[in-house]
């Protein structure tokens, strides 16, 4: 049923839930992963700067994710889409579209409330623009 299963993954523990139900259907399918994550980018005096202080760390941890998947015998690899000013969930789509996904796990908070009720909820425009399954984590108790 799937051959390809996008991870949306922000480095956040709200999006975190996401990775053992995508390993799980991985597993079940015998489905690749790629873990998606979106580098949102703002313009300021002598550039463009991550929108997150911890950008770096965020990387070298969904790349552990990454090789922790390969390690259990899931075909998965790491894609990281740098944007300037928004459109997170518009950036995985255009991932799914490329890589032929038939399904995108993400997490149904990664932001914390206030913030996912300012800047808008990345899965909630991902279940309005997808041209493919979503499939929305709940968090964690």
């Amino acid at each position: 049923m799937f051959n390809t299963i996008v991870l949306g993954l922000d480095g956040s523990e709200g999006a975190t839930v996401a990775v053992p139900v995508a390993s799980d259907l991985a597993e079940r399918y015998g489905a690749r992963v790629v873990i998606v994550h979106v580098d949102e980018r703002i313009p300021a005096k002598g550039g463009v700067h991550p929108v997150r202080a911890d950008e770096e760390q965020v990387r070298k941890d969904l790349d552990e994710q990454a090789r922790q998947l390969v390690s259990e015998g899931i075909e998965a690899k790491l894609d990281v889409v740098e944007i300037v000013l928004g459109g997170p969930a518009q950036a995985i789509e255009d991932v799914a579209e490329r890589e032929g996904a038939e399904l995108i796990v993400v997490g149904r908070r990664g932001h914390s409330l206030v913030a996912g009720l300012v800047l808008g909820s990345v899965t909630q425009r991902l279940l309005h623009i997808a041209r493919r399954s979503v499939l929305a984590a709940p968090p964690a108790d």
